[in-house]
């Protein structure tokens, strides 16, 4: 296994192309290389001697299958590319915990969704993915972020990783963003009743939004136990999962003024009252059996996911966006790479 990224991977400039309308400033490049190249040597640092895992969201909950229906009965203004036609995908659903260390379910942290559709027809933005057909969202539980371009994701970074006198730093300097973090840093009863966000937009057509994943929630909804094990989501989600399936309403939702609404400051959050989210489709996690050693290797190693593997309709927008392109590209090749297992998206449920 090689713990090395040669040249050719830190190429990132063909990968930062802004869209119209977008700006981006000459130092944008440097930037986002300087964070895939500490992301890497954290990655390095980290699993020395093991299996290379994921930069973060690296403790997964459980890996699911899934389907993902489009609504019927949409209006004219909802049917643009994946939504266009009602149609039932077969899906991935990967739950995980949001930090780049394996800590305690009980921890708290933000919890990631990772949405894999399959059986997408269309060509996709990535051109290594183009002919593929898969549809990727990635969701969490904020619905905002403590910062909205490559500089502050590299001083936050710093942060996340550095000693208490670094956080206190960042706290000191970085108020707002600060305060976000802190409220991201929650703890969870159960995965399946929490809502999703992208945090990011995208585009929808000629249009931008958001994405949420809202739960149906059961009537009773779980509490946080008195005594949590190691790994309780986990457990949680088996019990649940053995016996019913659960839904999530996938939804959009428009950006209806750019003061209060911006595409590219992601500390603040999208009013629901100024633009309520509206459904789009359904997300069914199905009853099964999923905590077995076939699918946690699968989960853990096999998929990686991307925003940016999606139809044009729904291209990502802004800074961040243009940065999570070039750091999930680089740092998926270089686990694939040293693991010694090429990436493969999956044409159906394969375990």
């Amino acid at each position: 296994m090689s713990s090395t990224m040669d040249t050719a991977e830190l190429q990132v400039r063909d990968n930062i192309t802004p869209l119209a309308g977008e700006t981006m400033s000459p130092q944008e490049v440097t930037d986002i290389e300087d964070v895939i190249r500490r992301q890497h040597d954290m990655m390095v640092k980290r699993d020395a001697g093991v299996a290379q895992q994921r930069d973060v969201h690296t403790k997964m909950i459980g890996l699911l299958r899934a389907e993902f229906t489009v609504s019927a009965e949409l209006p004219p203004e909802l049917r643009v590319g994946l939504f266009a036609q009602p149609a039932t995908y077969k899906a991935w659903v990967r739950f995980s915990n949001g930090s780049n260390d394996i800590n305690p379910d009980a921890k708290g942290d933000p919890r990631g969704m990772g949405i894999k559709l399959m059986g997408v027809p269309g060509t996709k933005v990535l051109p290594e993915l183009a002919h593929g057909t898969t549809h990727d969202f990635t969701l969490v539980t904020s619905p905002n972020f403590p910062t909205s371009d490559a500089p502050g994701t590299f001083v936050l970074l710093g942060a996340v990783i550095g000693n208490l006198w670094v956080k206190l730093k960042y706290a000191l300097t970085h108020p707002w963003g600060a305060v976000i973090v802190a409220t991201t840093q929650v703890k969870t009863a159960n995965v399946l009743q929490r809502p999703y966000f992208s945090i990011v937009p995208f585009a929808f057509g000629d249009q931008v939004v958001k994405y949420h994943a809202k739960p149906q929630l059961p009537p009773q909804c779980d509490r946080f136990p008195f005594a949590p094990t190691y790994d309780f989501l986990r457990e949680r989600l088996v019990r649940d999962l053995s016996s019913a399936d659960f839904m999530y309403d996938f939804c959009v939702q428009f950006q209806r003024d750019e003061a209060s609404m911006p595409l590219e400051d992601l500390r603040q959050t999208w009013s629901e009252r100024l633009s309520p989210p509206r459904k789009v489709a359904t997300l069914r996690i199905l009853q099964q059996e999923f905590d077995t050693p076939e699918r946690r290797r699968y989960g853990q190693e096999g998929l990686s996911f991307t925003p940016w593997n999606c139809l044009p309709e729904h291209t990502p927008l802004g800074r961040l966006n243009r940065a999570r392109r070039a750091i999930y590209e680089t740092l998926s090749k270089f686990r694939h790479r040293r693991n010694d297992a090429p990436r493969v998206e999956p044409e159906d449920w394969v375990c």
